[in-house]
Formats: C-alpha cells, sequence, structure tokens
C-alpha cells in the first residue's frame, strides 16, 4: 500500500489539491502495478514563513502569492 506524501505552500485551490492527487495517483498504479484504492496520498500544506530554501524564508523570497515570484 503506497503512501506518498507531499509538502506544498499553503492556497492551492481544492481543484488544484483533487488534480495533484489524481495525476499522484496515476503515476504510483503505473508504476508500482498497484490498485488505485491501494493508494494514499497526504497532503501538507505550509506557509511561506515557515519554509525556507537557501537561507532565505519564502514569504520574502516569492511574496504571499501561490507559485509565483514576487515583481
Amino acid at each position: 500500500m503506497p503512501i506518498v506524501s507531499i509538502k506544498i505552500a499553503k492556497g492551492r485551490t481544492i481543484e488544484q489539491k483533487r488534480n495533484l492527487v489524481q495525476a499522484i495517483t496515476d503515476s504510483v498504479v503505473s508504476t508500482l502495478d498497484v490498485k488505485r484504492e491501494w493508494v494514499t496520498v497526504l497532503i501538507d500544506e505550509l506557509d511561506r514563513e515557515d519554509w525556507a530554501t537557501g537561507g532565505e524564508l519564502h514569504i520574502d523570497k516569492f511574496g504571499a502569492g501561490v507559485g509565483k515570484e514576487s515583481k
């Protein structure tokens, strides 16, 4: 029973998350040759102020926008 855990920044729509878990499930099913009902996907949503890359908080690096660099 595969369990996939993914961490994303908060702010995605429910439709985006539905599409994400569908795509992940499809990939796991075809790659591992398992039944769909065996695949579990866990989504952990993180605030940008609690996530950093290269020593810089994402809230500072990218701004508050979802998946977009601040201009």
